[in-house]
């Protein structure tokens, strides 16, 4: 076994490297390396025209009109290029005249065009997408596949004959361009050891303005036109760190097919047999020559097979794989170096210095006693805890170490703790025992012991550890388990376990159990204003505050941020509890000292009672919480007691949300559309577009019912997204058929707080093929209010999109003018609440007529809400209003309603001229 020892571990580490592929990357790293040790020019056959840097600058922005590449083509023709093959992408229109004139060069250079189809990932994993020209540019140029393999290491080395798109075999594009057949042959290795610096590379802006040595150089030249500007991305990691541009990689590629230098792998079948040479050397010099000799054959073969690999790959268009030669080399000079050391003398040295260096270096105390207990090894740690010096205490009982306990038992027995240690799995027992300085001092100490039979006896050893510091902070880590850190009043947990005791003993007496959620109002706003600080303080007041109220008969806890809880044995508070909380709460009318400062703060109470507001803690915290939302929401300052009905609201809204989401997933919202007309002649103008709801059960449920819980529930974001395209997509059919008639629709704040909004309603418009002019949105001032600088840059992108912003509910709010100002918009919308007084209320009156003159002179269009009658109508067209909508004009209906009452007589219109 030792004679084929050697052997069997490089059989291993072949196995190991060919089942983990770890040859695969030595291979590359040897070719590659051979790559820069060899250099060879290009043919200079293939000219690169670059779409450049300088092009960019000179002609703009990428990308490029395609009539500048047909009078590309005509000066390439021109100069009398062979082939021209563009690394652009074609498959998609762009304006109308430069495709055509783009065709018409394509047919006058007579089809010696090859233009570029590539394979493209989907977002999702899917099948890829395929681009190709468009047909007219198709049919007027040869094909060719330009996609290339990234390793993964992620460089390029292999270049494919040709790829499968659909049912055909479509060539590469150095394939085409080499002339070359691409039936059913497999990948090469492209050479790089071609410089890419020597291929010829001409400017496109130069070829473009007809620069007469340029056009010089491309006469009998195969052609590549693509991007090599670093801002247009084309950009491909190769062998040897180098980065280089797509034309390129393609011209490296038609190179290496020009100059017969498409480069394959040697076959397994000559690994093997060096395999097998070197393994049969090896066995036959291993007992004979000296590991010396050894060493000088295993390296020299390496040296001359690697030499001889360069050499082929010089001459041939042949890749010698010599990965599993090298490794096997190495394992055997590995073997050699195993072979000589000796292990056994080196474990024997490490053994012997093995325990003094790991007792003099233990940060812990280590002590060692003979079978008298008497102390035979004290390392510094033990000097750092007790305080000996080595020559005071070896000699002495190992009890000199140890206190009498403070309940007047024994000191802890070495000789038991040692005998007991090697009874028990690993060896040692731990004791914790009083320990004693050399001072006098006295600390808690970790021992732990083990005992072992020696030549002199048995003999015992204990690491010591004091454990006084680690003692200290377990019982402080026991205090904030159940503490708040900044007020020192019971946490949460502990909370809980009081009320359940709480309750346990009020169960026991019949009586009842009161707990009081209490939350500071507006406590947000003095750290926004002081500073967290300043808060920590003011809650560290109502914590003493609450103290003062409850006089220690109560349960004072601090559950979050500014929500602190009391929980009482209503025997012990002497007042009704409604009393009792109001009390609790009126405590804050007088300012809170903070330091120098004084604060007002108000405090909202929420109550629940054992047993009518819950029957476990669990139930009464949840309970109390509801009852404080009710209050923060009804009665701030005051308290709410806990009813059953507030819980049934609590479980409508979330049984309302539940049927929402089932809803959205059963498709049961639709769109109605409400008509918006000139007011002067009533003619159409657009639509604002309403959801609906149709419940399987209940049928229609009212918006206003369903709407509020949409707009602050997870939902909202989903909703809103699907009303938006569904009103683009009936706004895009409506177009389609004749009719531009403009939708408008309302924003929600889900949909500015989730994303881009801009990207998403650009992404939409070029998804359905609506033009932006007939997408309106309208929003809100609570919307606007929402990071003003974000949502203002935001609102600016979508105008610049073409879609119209429109301001809704003007004159409810705040801040109207401001943002009449400030934001974006096209026009805006006087609320139905001024509009249906108009008639009778002159205030209204007054504010519509200046709210039309204002936006007038603004440049915005102006649409009155809610008109239901003729006279309002004629009396706003008298204030200069153009737009309305209201019941007078039409109520929200269903699209197919919509396009029979305002759509039909058009298109019968359109149809008649």
């Amino acid at each position: 076994m030792k004679r084929h020892r050697p052997h069997i571990l490089v059989v291993i580490a072949l196995a190991i490297v060919l089942s983990t592929g770890w040859h695969g990357s030595l291979r590359n790293a040897l070719t590659d390396l051979r790559f820069a040790w060899q250099s060879r020019d290009a043919s200079g056959n293939v000219v690169v025209v670059a779409i450049d840097a300088p092009s960019i600058d000179q002609i703009g922005v990428w990308p490029w009109p395609r009539r500048l590449h047909a009078a590309l083509l005509r000066r390439l023709e021109a100069a009398g290029a062979q082939d021209v093959a563009f690394d652009v992408d074609f498959s998609t229109p762009s304006d109308s005249a430069s495709d055509e004139a783009f065709v018409n060069a394509l047919r006058e250079v007579g089809g010696s065009t090859i233009l570029p189809s590539f394979k493209q990932p989907t977002p999702k994993g899917g099948p890829a997408h395929v681009n190709r020209p468009l047909k007219s540019f198709s049919n007027q140029s040869w094909p060719a596949v330009v996609n290339v393999a990234v390793e993964s290491d992620g460089l390029v080395r292999r270049y494919p004959f040709g790829e499968k798109l659909g049912d055909a075999l479509m060539p590469s594009m150095a394939v085409v361009l080499a002339g070359q057949d691409a039936n059913r042959r497999p990948p090469f290795l492209i050479d790089f050891s071609i410089r890419a610096a020597s291929i010829p590379v001409v400017s496109y802006g130069d070829v473009l303005r007809g620069d007469t040595a340029t056009l010089g150089k491309l006469k009998d030249k195969k052609i590549i036109v693509g991007a090599t500007a670093l801002e247009l991305g084309d950009r491909f990691s190769v062998p040897n760190s180098r980065i280089i541009s797509g034309p390129v990689l393609q011209a490296l590629a038609a190179e290496s097919i020009l100059q017969n230098r498409m480069l394959r792998w040697t076959s397994d079948i000559g690994m093997i047999l060096g395999l097998g040479v070197i393994c049969v050397l090896m066995m036959y010099s291993w007992r004979r020559y000296a590991p010396g000799i050894r060493v000088v054959i295993l390296i020299a073969a390496g040296v001359g097979l690697e030499l001889v690999a360069t050499l082929v790959q010089a001459r041939w268009p042949l890749v010698i794989d010599t990965s599993l030669f090298h490794i096997a080399i190495i394992a055997y000079l590995t073997a050699i170096a195993l072979d000589e050391i000796d292990f056994r003398s080196l474990l024997g040295r490490i053994a012997e210095s093995r325990f003094h260096r790991i007792a003099m270096s233990l940060g812990d105390g280590l002590v060692c006693t003979d079978e008298d207990h008497r102390i035979t090894v004290w390392n510094p740690g033990a000097s750092a805890i007790f305080g000996y010096v080595p020559a005071e205490i070896i000699g002495r009982p190992f009890e000199t170490l140890c206190a009498l306990p403070a309940d007047g038992g024994a000191r802890p027995s070495m000789h038991a703790a040692a005998r007991q240690a090697l009874l028990v799995p690993g060896g040692a027992v731990i004791v914790e025992f009083e320990g004693r300085r050399k001072n006098g001092e006295t600390f808690p100490v970790e021992a732990s012991f083990s005992g072992w039979q020696g030549t002199d006896g048995f003999q015992y050893g204990a690491i010591l550890r004091d454990i006084s510091v680690r003692k200290r902070e377990a019982e402080r880590i026991r205090y904030l388990a159940e503490h708040d850190a900044l007020t020192g009043l019971a946490n949460r947990t502990m909370l809980h376990v009081g009320l359940t005791d709480l309750i346990s003993a009020a169960e026991r007496r019949s009586s009842g159990v009161t707990l009081l959620v209490l939350g500071l109002d507006d406590f947000q706003e003095i750290n926004d204003m002081l500073g967290h600080s300043a808060g920590d303080l003011v809650l560290r007041a109502v914590a003493e505050r609450l103290r003062s109220e409850v006089d220690g008969k109560a349960i004072l806890a601090r559950l979050s941020g500014d929500e602190f809880a009391i929980a009482i044995d209503c025997a012990e508070v002497g007042e009704p509890i409604a009393a009792f909380a109001e009390r609790i709460a009126h405590a804050f009318e007088a300012p809170l000292a903070t330091g120098t400062r004084q604060h007002r703060v108000r405090i909202s109470v929420g109550v629940a009672v054992y047993p009518e507001g819950g029957q476990k803690a669990d139930d009464l915290l949840s309970n109390g919480h509801l009852a404080l939302s009710r209050a923060k929401a009804t009665r701030r300052g005051s308290h709410v007691i806990f009813e059953s009905a507030i819980r049934q609201e609590l479980e409508n809204r979330l049984t309302l949300e539940s049927e929402l989401a089932l809803a959205a997933d059963r498709g049961e919202f639709e769109l109605f559309f409400q008509p918006q007309v000139r007011l002067i002649d009533g003619s159409l103008v657009g639509a604002e577009a309403l959801i609906r709801w149709r419940h399987p059960v209940r049928g229609y449920v009212s918006p206003g019912e369903f709407m509020p819980v949409v707009n602050t529930s997870a939902l909202s974001e989903r909703i809103a997204n699907w009303v938006m395209e569904t009103a683009c997509r009936q706004a895009r059919a409506w177009e389609l058929s004749g009719n531009n008639v403009r939708v408008a629709l309302n924003l929600s704040p889900s949909q500015l707080q989730s994303g881009d909004l801009a990207h998403s309603v650009a992404a939409l418009l070029e998804a359905t093929g609506l033009t932006p002019s007939l997408l309106e949105i309208e929003v809100t001032e609570d919307i606007l209010l929402h990071d003003e600088r974000r949502v203002l840059a935001m609102f600016k992108r979508i105008q610049e999109l073409g879609v119209r912003v429109v301001f809704d509910d003007f004159g409810t709010g705040y801040a109207s003018l401001s943002y009449l100002k400030k934001f974006p918009l096209d026009g805006l919308k006087i609320d139905r609440s001024f509009v249906f007084g108009l008639l009778a209320n002159s205030d209204d009156a007054a504010i519509v007529g200046s709210t039309i003159g204002l936006s007038r002179q603004l440049g915005l269009t102006v649409v009155a809400e809610g008109i239901e009658n003729r006279a309002t109508a004629d009396l706003l067209v008298s204030m200069g209003c153009e737009e309305g909508q209201g019941y007078f004009f039409g109520r929200p209906m269903p699209a197919e309603a919509f396009e029979k009452q305002f759509l039909a007589a058009e298109l019968d219109a359109v149809s008649a001229a």
